[in-house]
């Protein structure tokens, strides 16, 4: 036949819409038209779906060809295309005999050779194409991050010919295997913390209430210490809560996902990141820290020393739970429930008083203005304290 259809998913933000690639051959000059609102890396898949095929053992038609990726109005972008275009081209062409095509939906980067390479955002492809009812296919790189839904509906390939055999019915595909769904390994908690009495009921009553607090100290009373345990004594997530954090998490960094499963996130950006960084962006905007700390702790050390304009923009997803990024191609919301523990210093010198503290009020003031007082609200606990005792810090080991 001379027009082929196939089934694939988008990554938009944590979603996958449904894209449908039509490929038409028709006689003519060669040449291939892509339409659909392709962005630049998708116009390149021309070039590297023409050699996977070629060296695949196929022919790339020499006709005239359109490939068309609905619906048109979605932005799309990213190798994720490659796969279900040349399985798109092949079954145009005749070379590929498959009456199945409808139940399968394909997500994968090709290389030149025609191995299959992982994409970003597999997980939300992998869930939306099983609630539609059909089965997907990926690259074996994403193997891990898939088993963590459902083996049942995944099927994972590493080459183009691997693909094609298995639509024909003369290969079978392994499925993923199930990954292990324990309990996280244990993190640091309160349990190797001497003293600090005031520091440690302070983050049982943060964990207990889902508050958000602010340390204030000198330098070396443990403030970032302290927080960095927080994660150690809240309950580990939910399976729903997991798989929402492991969406995030695969579009940035696939690699990670299984390792972090159902450990509460904690994210500790530098105080010099930007906006961008903090709330997320781009064209189509991609997931900032505060997304990234969805289901766990976004903490600010240093917290003066950031943007004051980086700082206010977190006002609104900490009360609503979620950021909203709008550009030009596209309007994306992603989750942003989090625990903000920030840690500051009461003075540019780091010390409240005595020989350390050689500022003056007025500086101090205007350190401390440095925080809106809006931004400043939304702490619901503040914890002030001075120095402890010699040996009252955390024991390592």
């Amino acid at each position: 036949m001379s027009l082929a259809i196939v089934h694939t998913r988008a990554a938009l933000g944590v979603n996958a819409p449904p894209i449908t690639i039509e490929v038409h051959i028709s006689n003519g000059l060669p040449g291939l038209t892509m339409v659909g609102l392709p962005e630049t890396t998708v116009k390149e898949a021309r070039d590297r779906v023409r050699s996977a095929i070629i060296n695949s053992g196929y022919e790339f038609p020499a006709k005239k060809i359109t490939i068309n990726l609905a619906p048109a109005d979605l932005p799309k972008e990213g190798g994720r295309y490659d796969l279900p275009i040349a399985v798109a081209l092949l079954a145009a062409s005749e070379q590929l005999t498959a009456s199945n095509l409808e139940a399968y939906e394909l997500v994968g980067e090709l290389a030149l050779t025609g191995a299959l390479r992982g994409v970003p955002g597999a997980i939300s492809s992998a869930t939306e194409a099983i609630k539609a009812g059909r089965n997907i296919i990926v690259a074996t790189e994403n193997a891990a991050e898939v088993g963590l839904i459902s083996k049942e509906g995944c099927f994972i390939a590493d080459h183009l010919q691997t693909v094609c055999a298995f639509l024909e019915g003369k290969h079978a595909l392994e499925r993923p295997l199930a990954q292990d769904m324990a309990s996280p390994t244990a993190t640091a908690d309160l349990r190797d913390v001497i003293g600090q009495e005031q520091g440690t009921r302070g983050l049982d009553i943060t964990a207990a209430g889902g508050l958000n607090m602010l340390l204030i100290g000198p330098p070396g009373t443990g403030k970032t210490m302290l927080a960095s345990r927080l994660s150690g004594i809240l309950p580990p997530l939910s399976n729903e809560e997991a798989l929402e954090s492991a969406a995030i998490l695969s579009l940035v960094n696939a690699d990670t996902v299984q390792k972090r499963w159902q450990r509460r996130p904690f994210r500790s950006p530098h105080h010099s990141a930007s906006l961008t960084a903090m709330v997320g962006g781009g064209a189509i905007p991609a997931p900032g820290e505060i997304s990234l700390a969805h289901n766990g702790i976004l903490f600010l050390d240093e917290l003066p020393e950031f943007e004051r304009r980086t700082l206010d923009a977190l006002r609104e997803p900490i009360e609503s739970g979620q950021i909203h990024l709008s550009r030009t191609r596209a309007k994306i919301t992603y989750p942003a429930r989090f625990q903000l523990i920030a840690a500051m210093n009461p003075s540019p010198t780091g010390h409240y008083q005595g020989n350390h503290n050689r500022c003056t009020p007025e500086q101090t003031l205007r350190y401390v203005n440095r925080l809106s007082g809006a931004f400043g609200e939304r702490f619901d606990l503040s914890l002030e304290g001075p120095l402890p005792p010699r040996g009252c810090l955390c024991v390592l080991g």
